[in-house]
């Protein structure tokens, strides 16, 4: 029921574990580097977004998978850097201090080959300004055969409770949609001391050149992102937000969002905040459009933020008719 209010307008402002976020969108990882790739943009204002991630961080410089690396699809983009980055030490001592952390809340993003890896890179973060640190789980463990952390529920625990050990900041558990069975997942990370979760990270994918017969993506498969997944990486925030929500935790909800109504729809299966990635490609200022579009919502929905908004899916009732496959 659309109910229009009187008073002042809306707020998108939100708090997201603890911090204040002028608006509820995140940069994603990986899109914007280390954040002056997008801060520096003609036109962008620090009211924009609530958060950015910085480029995944691994304890030594990386130089990443073998060109190609990004391949454009139907409806998404396959990409496979590699997490290419010049180590912790790096950017803690030389690419932080070049951020203003007056302009938004910039959350780091730690990857690792081992647990011992994710703890050393946590606690580094844990010395600096950085706001809060989220762990991509997606990454192989070297140890058990290249299996990714966060395909196994124990291990992700193991990863998160390391991580947890060594700082007292947010942590943000980044869930991957490459398993089997996501809400034991986030349960599991959610015990070992995750305060939010990421939902969710790249579908892996390849593509072909059949001319060639060989892969297009150097590292042969690569994580699929934008349009394509939307459906999934929203049901996935409905799933894991019978198993969060009921705790207060957090999700940011991520997956191919374009446009107002796609960040809408993460918000109302359960978001409290929605990660812009892919999108970013097509509009660098669609950030600003979105939340021009949410504070519209808002204000003709009668509400003053975002707080009535989350996890307020309304699903049908029992029907009584068979269950379909």
């Amino acid at each position: 029921m659309t109910t229009a209010r009187n008073g002042p307008p809306p707020s998108i402002a939100s708090s997201f574990c603890g911090l204040h976020f002028a608006s509820p969108i995140v940069l994603l990882s990986g899109c914007v580097g280390f954040g002056e790739e997008y801060t520096r943009i003609e036109g962008f204002s620090n009211t924009d977004v609530g958060g950015v991630v910085l480029k995944g961080t691994t304890l030594e410089p990386r130089l990443g998978n073998p060109p190609h690396r990004v391949y454009e699809t139907p409806m998404g983009m396959l990409n496979a850097i590699g997490l290419q980055n010049p180590g912790v030490e790096h950017v803690v001592s030389s690419i932080l201090p070049a951020l203003d952390f007056g302009e938004t809340r910039f959350i780091a993003n730690v990857c690792g080959s081992t647990i011992d890896d994710y703890a050393e890179v946590t606690r580094r973060f844990d010395d600096s300004p950085i706001d809060a640190i989220e762990i991509n789980i997606s990454c192989p463990n070297i140890k058990e055969g290249g299996v990714a952390f966060g395909n196994v529920p124990e291990m992700s625990a193991r990863v998160v409770e390391a991580c947890r050990k060594v700082t007292g900041k947010p942590i943000i558990t980044k869930l991957s949609p490459n398993q089997t069975d996501i809400q034991t997942n986030a349960r599991y990370c959610i015990e070992a001391g995750s305060d939010a979760l990421a939902v969710i990270n790249t579908i892996m994918g390849m593509a072909i050149d059949a001319e060639k017969r060989q892969p297009i993506i150097g590292n042969v498969q690569g994580g699929l992102s934008g349009p394509a997944i939307k459906p999934i990486a929203l049901l996935k925030v409905h799933q894991v937000y019978q198993v969060a929500g009921p705790l207060g935790i957090p999700i940011i909800g991520q997956g191919g969002i374009c446009d107002t109504n796609d960040a809408l729809e993460f918000i109302v299966a359960g978001a409290s905040a929605v990660g812009i990635g892919t999108g970013l490609f097509y509009d660098p200022l669609l950030c600003r459009t979105i939340n021009s579009g949410i504070g519209d919502y808002l204000a003709r929905h009668g509400l003053e933020d975002i707080s009535g908004l989350i996890g307020s899916l309304e699903l049908p009732g029992p029907t009584g008719a068979p269950e379909v496959c």
